[in-house]
């Protein structure tokens, strides 16, 4: 793993958490994105080398709502940058790890993904993400 890529908080709405963030930050927000396959809307900021990314969900069912629904706001994962996200996740299947995808899939800012069941990661969300090529 190369470095601390993102890390995601799941928030009830973008609009109130947007500048919110940019006041906590001093940074503005720089980039919004939807993930239509995760049904999330995403919002940037960068600090340094690392990014913070506001999730906010588009329907009812997506893995955002269930999560505000069962935890409220808050920190949903932590992503970390690799390489090769194949060989990555070989390695960590290997290890014991269970994947949540059998293979990486289109993520937002351009990255493929993958993420790990948080009962093998001390109940933290971990999410590998490679910048697609």
């Amino acid at each position: 793993m190369l470095k601390v890529e993102h890390i995601g908080i799941a928030v009830a709405s973008l609009a109130d958490a947007v500048p919110l963030y940019e006041k906590l930050l001093n940074a503005p927000c720089y980039k919004t994105e939807t993930v239509e396959s995760e049904q999330v809307l995403t919002a940037f900021f960068r600090q340094g080398d690392t990014k913070i990314e506001l999730l906010e969900a588009t329907g009812p069912g997506s893995p955002i709502a269930r999560f505000l629904e069962k935890k409220g706001a808050g920190m949903h994962h932590i992503a970390f940058e690799v390489d090769n996200i194949e060989a990555e996740m070989q390695r960590l299947a290997a290890a014991g790890f269970t994947l949540l995808q059998d293979k990486p899939k289109p993520g937002a800012d351009n990255k493929l993904i993958c993420f790990l069941h948080p009962k093998d990661t001390s109940g933290v969300l971990v999410e590998l993400c490679q910048e697609r090529r």
